[in-house]
């Protein structure tokens, strides 16, 4: 299964970003090469394997919360649910908001290629991410009544299709439709 794709390293060259630079280290020095599955499982942070304890990455969501805070994409507050305080990050930059889900929608709608593998690349992961993280209808809700029948119809004849043909036809999306089938199981 396409999920049992080992993962392998093209290059270890510096993103800039921490969590990535981090995620590459642990895949340079994984020996024998882990699966799709398994690096989802250890890089999202929400499982717990003690044999591989050296590889997972410590509270994901809030270095990847106040990395965005940090880029002024995301702000803090403290809000007060009753008995306790609880941290949360409600978006700041409403228009780098905007631009992803305009990107999105024009995707489904204006710019429709109709195949997959035609799509951009960053597009088409970008749709299987927002379809994992339950957002989508987010995305299209401010779309008209037609135009959100089209994009949902397309966006779930898109996500229906077999990532295991899919990534068989490859051309550098073999990733994406890993971690869709990952999502999906």
């Amino acid at each position: 299964p396409v999920v049992s794709l080992q993962v392998l390293l093209k290059s270890d060259a510096p993103t800039g970003d921490v969590l990535l630079d981090e995620t590459l280290r642990h895949i340079k020095a994984t020996e024998p090469a882990e699966t799709v599955q398994t690096w989802i499982e250890l890089l999202t942070g929400e499982t717990w394997n003690p044999f591989k304890l050296q590889y997972q990455l410590r509270n994901v969501r809030e270095r990847i919360a106040k990395a965005l805070v940090e880029k002024g994409i995301l702000t803090t507050e403290k809000q007060n649910f009753l008995l306790f305080d609880m941290t949360t990050h409600p978006v700041s930059n409403a228009s780098e908001k905007q631009r992803l889900v305009r990107r999105l929608q024009e995707s489904l709608l204006e710019r429709w290629v109709n195949d997959p593998h035609r799509m951009e690349r960053r597009t088409l992961a970008l749709l299987v991410l927002a379809h994992s993280s339950d957002v989508l209808e987010n995305v299209f809700a401010s779309l008209a009544d037609d135009q959100y029948d089209v994009a949902m119809n397309r966006t779930k004849d898109l996500l229906d299709m077999d990532p295991e043909v899919e990534a068989s036809k490859a051309r550098g999306t073999e990733m994406i439709w890993a971690v869709l089938a990952a999502f999906n199981k």
